[in-house]
Formats: structure tokens, sequence, C-alpha cells
């Protein structure tokens, strides 16, 4: 069954992307080339690099895919592009995951107005769906999120991530994280234009996912980040 999946993809608009965005994405591609580390990408290559704003869902019956791209074309027109702040390489749960190093409540926004927008697209979860099988895991709250929207980290539970890995063991932990430190040396805490949503799809289960579509957002420029100034 056919899933599909709202992403933020800095560098979605290829050479006309921000330069620095552009450079995020060719490293964290690189990244997932690394094949010591292959082991320990193996979810992460096959979801994509991304951030998840609507959490991968199959297609409500009612609905068709020319119905979600023109519903995504819509959301993107009425956005102005912004700035994810100071992304590094951190720990994430038992990820890792290019993670800001400052709140900026436009991307909350952004992301919450996504899960709404987009969740008369999605189906009843089924049975088999990833989430049903994790519900043991979750906190009754995200349960809560879980039941209503189809993912348990949306909205307060949300925390905007590009994952770069699979769950590290705690022995490798010293070893990926000195490693991402390398090879993310080049683009750490610098601020990166995100400038369209991209919509993902994963044609079949397992598949690896593809971009089926990325759509714009009306104001190319991205809005200004205030830097916090240290006071003595």
């Amino acid at each position: 069954m056919t899933r599909y999946a709202v992403y933020a993809l800095p560098g979605a608009l290829g050479p006309d992307d921000a330069a620095e965005a552009v450079r995020l994405r060719d490293a964290a591609q690189a990244w997932y080339a690394r094949e010591e580390f292959c082991d320990l990408t193996v979810d992460a290559r096959r979801y994509g690099f991304h951030a998840t704003l609507k959490a991968p869902f199959r297609l409500a019956e009612d609905r068709t895919e020319a119905e979600l791209r023109t519903a995504a074309d819509v959301f993107a027109a009425d956005r102005a592009a912004l700035v994810v702040p100071a992304l590094e390489p951190r720990p994430f749960g038992p990820l890792r995951a290019l993670v800001p190093q400052r709140e900026e409540p436009a991307i909350d926004a952004l992301a919450a107005a996504a899960v709404r927008e987009f969740e008369r697209f999605r189906a009843p979860p089924g049975e088999a769906e990833p989430g049903r099988r994790r519900a043991g895991q979750m906190t009754p709250r995200e349960r809560e999120l879980f039941r209503r929207w189809g993912s348990p980290h949306v909205l307060d539970e949300f925390r905007f991530h590009l994952t770069l890995t699979d769950p590290v063991p705690e022995e490798r932990a010293a070893e990926v994280d000195a490693a991402l430190a390398v090879h993310f040396a080049q683009t750490a805490g610098v601020d990166v234009a995100l400038r369209a949503i991209a919509l993902f799809v994963e044609p079949e289960p397992g598949a690896p996912f593809e971009i089926l579509s990325v759509h714009p957002f009306s104001d190319p420029v991205p809005l200004a980040t205030p830097v916090p100034q240290e006071t003595a």
C-alpha cells in the first residue's frame, strides 16, 4: 500500500536553493553513503534526508494523489521561507540528527499547520501500522496525539530534526558522534534557509521513499532569525 509524507527538505529546490541548504543536503547524502556506518543508516536512508512535517500516511479512499499535490501547492503558496537556526549533529533520543540550537517558533507553526491541513488526506491507520505496534512505548500524551493525528510527535511534542542515523548502540556512540562532528564540521552551526516543502512517496511497503513533488514557498527570502546576544 502506497504511503505519502510531507517533509521539510533543505536544498529541495536544487541549484536554485540557498547555497547553505544545498551544502547541507549534499553533506547528508555523503554521510548516508559512508560504508562504515551503513548498518546504522538503513532506515535513515530509506526514509531519505528530511524533517517530518506530516508523518507517512495512506491516502484516504475519497482523495487522490493529484488532490494532495494541489493542496501542497496551496499550502506552500500561503507561506514565506524561514530559517532553521544553527543546525548541528546531536543525539536525538537513540538516534543522531541535525538539530537546531535555537528555538524558532515559525518552524513549529509550519509543522502544526501541516499536521492539520493534510489530515483530511490521511486514511485511518490499520492494525499493521508501525505506530500501533509501538503504542505501548508511548506516553499518555503521545498516545492521544497518535490517535488523533496519526503520529505521537506533533504539536506540543514536535521537535524539528533531520535524521542521520537509526538507533546507535551505546558501544558505538563515541565513534559515531566523533565521525559526525568531523563530517559536518563545515556546516555545523550554520543557519539554513527552508524555501519549500516536499511530498514524498513510499510506492510499496519497505521501499525507499522518493520525492514526488516540491512545492516552493511564495516568498523565497528567508525570514530573519535574530541571534541571541550574550549578557555580561
